[in-house]
């Protein structure tokens, strides 16, 4: 089968979309498929990616001549399915799949984004574009995402849910187990006893660092946290990750008081965000509006306990007192920080439980689930290219 894959964002911009199309790109590829990715994201040349620049001075993402070439470029693209990622602003996508869908490709668009509080726009940009009239097979990471996508889609349009993908094999070889390298880098040994005699609990967190993962947030429940713990135990957060905000965060933390109990590692690559997960003691993820939250997913695999928030799409694989712990506010979300570093236990028994119970979301269904969409796309279409002899896309 010939598949191509339409975003947006792609690496080396790291994100959630990013790593999910490179991750299934490279799973079908060792199924036998030929498969390719078409992109606005800048980045350095690779084989199968096109990268829609050439002909623009500004590098960008989200550059209104890179839609213009993508629609175009379809006229020399030979795809039996196309498969378009989208967040909130992706025209790139959005515009791609309207075309490959008007021109009878078949047309799969999976949304990774949670379209909470943008309802307004997005039935308007659908009323413009059509794009719930096309015969478009639509998929999202989750139930959570799935709620907005239909009020906008209406009643009548399937919406199916394929959550992102995740080797829990390979992220369980990060069983607990001390470790000679420091979470926080730098050579700062983060596990050396404090100030009271106690070793400080890492707690890692892997994010962008711009509003809509509310790092801000995370800092003031850390400082809370302490507040709730006193004396007793000591926390250390390790935040992985790049953004605008890293600046203002860094200085935010000073004012706060909290610049000694925070290590702002910076970007990291897969192999030392792995390094980071297998040295910490919890992982927390503070945004509200998570529609998946692949980090938390894959931290959960390696036996970390996860504090999130309970309103996005990590619900979906961490139950409250089972994976972790769910905090519906702020508050919420600093007193399960506070329990996770005092309660030894608790820390334990999750981790425990993480190691040994298979999560739902690994490659092997979720690579069933995405050719059961492309089969529909290309009977939606009338296409038999989606649908004809080809090498199985299940792996293990």
């Amino acid at each position: 089968m010939r598949i191509l894959h339409v975003t947006d964002f792609y690496l080396p911009r790291l994100g959630g979309i990013e790593m999910h199309v490179s991750d299934l790109m490279a799973r079908q590829r060792a199924a036998g498929h030929e498969v390719s990715v078409l992109t606005s994201s800048p980045g350095p040349d690779e084989p199968w990616v096109t990268r829609l620049r050439s002909s623009h001075r500004l590098q960008h993402a989200l550059h209104p001549g890179a839609t213009l070439s993508g629609v175009r470029s379809l006229t020399d693209i030979d795809a039996d399915v196309v498969h378009v990622h989208v967040g909130v602003l992706s025209p790139l996508g959005f515009f791609v799949a309207r075309a490959a869908s008007r021109r009878g490709i078949p047309t799969v668009v999976t949304v990774h984004s949670l379209w909470v509080g943008v309802h307004a726009l997005m039935s308007t940009l659908d009323a413009v574009g059509g794009w719930s009239r096309l015969p478009i097979v639509w998929t999202v990471v989750s139930d959570a995402a799935a709620q907005p996508l239909r009020r906008i889609l209406g009643p009548e349009r399937e919406v199916r849910v394929i959550p992102n993908g995740v080797d829990q094999d390979d992220w369980r070889s990060l069983r607990r187990r001390a470790t000679h390298r420091a979470a926080g880098g730098d050579g700062a040994d983060l596990r050396q006893p404090g100030a009271a005699g106690q070793r400080p609990v890492v707690v890692a967190a892997v994010m962008r660092l711009s509003q809509r993962k509310r790092p801000f947030a995370l800092l003031r429940a850390l400082r809370r946290a302490q507040h709730h713990l006193g004396t007793e135990q000591q926390i250390h957060l390790v935040v992985a990750g790049d953004g605008p905000w890293r600046a203002v965060l860094e200085a935010y933390a000073r004012l706060r008081g909290v610049s000694g109990a925070v290590t702002f590692r910076g970007r990291l690559p897969r192999d030392e965000v792995r390094e980071l997960l297998g040295s910490a003691d919890a992982f927390v993820a503070p945004a509200t509006r998570e529609s998946f939250g692949i980090a938390a997913l894959e931290a959960r695999c390696a036996g970390l306990p996860v504090v999130a928030m309970s309103s996005g799409g990590v619900r979906e694989f961490v139950r409250h007192e089972v994976e972790g712990l769910l905090c519906d506010d702020d508050e919420e979300l600093a007193l399960g920080l506070a329990r996770i570093a005092r309660d030894e236990a608790l820390r334990r028994r999750l981790h425990d439980h993480n190691l040994t119970v298979q999560t739902r979301v690994g490659w092997k269904g979720v690579l069933g689930m995405t050719e059961q969409a492309y089969v529909a796309a290309g009977a939606a279409t009338g296409a038999t290219g989606a649908t004809g002899e080809s090498p199985s896309v299940e792996v293990a």
